[in-house]
């Protein structure tokens, strides 16, 4: 059987919730697919969240990962391109820690493109009325660890399977949840929409192999 992980985050930044985690959480329920579906709590850490995310690997064994974190903000869900080989965090971790411009992975290389397909993902959330994009930058804290150790792991023993390439992955970035910005001064989406989303970007994925060509990219 196929096997999907979804990964989410705790909150973090004296924030009382994460909407990741949220609609990971939602999804796992609400998931009516053939694939058996796992999901993970990420912690908000860069010395653990790598071993977390291994952890998670190990125990589902996943064809198909989708890592998803909080990108207050954006408006949107953004299917991340790509992952940088480098930690600069502009605030501290939940631990406090602070790396600034520390590699992901020591000797790695300076980037991984996403697998999975972001831009028939793209062009089927905006066919259901919701707003998405493709984002050339999922930042330097850990979203963009976690997106990279994801494509490291999956680059290595994980992604050769005994018929041929094995697990896919990538990173998506969700909005705000309503409730973290009362003020209404940034946007935000409901979490129940975010979870839909992530069910759409997961029957996406498991359905197309070879991404739709559309322009995607950005002029700055």
């Amino acid at each position: 059987m196929t096997t999907v992980l979804l990964t989410g985050f705790e909150p973090f930044d004296g924030a009382s919730v994460n909407p990741s985690w949220r609609a990971v959480s939602q999804a796992r329920r609400d998931w009516d697919g053939t694939a058996e579906l796992h999901v993970a709590e990420l912690p908000v850490e860069f010395a653990r969240c790598g071993p977390a995310l291994a952890a998670a690997l190990d125990r589902s064994r996943p064809d198909l990962v989708v890592a998803v974190g909080q990108a207050g903000g954006r408006p949107g869900i953004a299917l991340e391109r790509i992952a940088i080989n480098i930690d600069d965090a502009r605030i501290p971790d939940n631990a406090g820690d602070q790396p600034v411009d520390v590699p992901v992975v020591v000797d790695g290389p300076a980037a991984y493109f996403s697998t999975l397909p972001v831009k028939s993902c793209v062009a089927e959330l905006r066919r259901t009325g919701v707003p998405a994009s493709v984002s050339q930058t999922a930042g330097t804290f850990t979203c963009n660890h976690v997106f990279y150790r994801l494509m490291h792991e999956l680059a290595g023993a994980r992604g050769v399977g005994d018929d041929g390439p094995g697990a896919r992955g990538g990173f998506v970035h969700v909005p705000f949840a309503p409730e973290q910005v009362t003020d209404g001064t940034q946007p935000s989406m409901p979490v129940p929409v975010i979870a839909a989303a992530l069910l759409t970007i997961v029957r996406t994925s498991l359905a197309v192999r070879v991404d739709t060509r559309l322009p995607g990219g950005a002029t700055h």
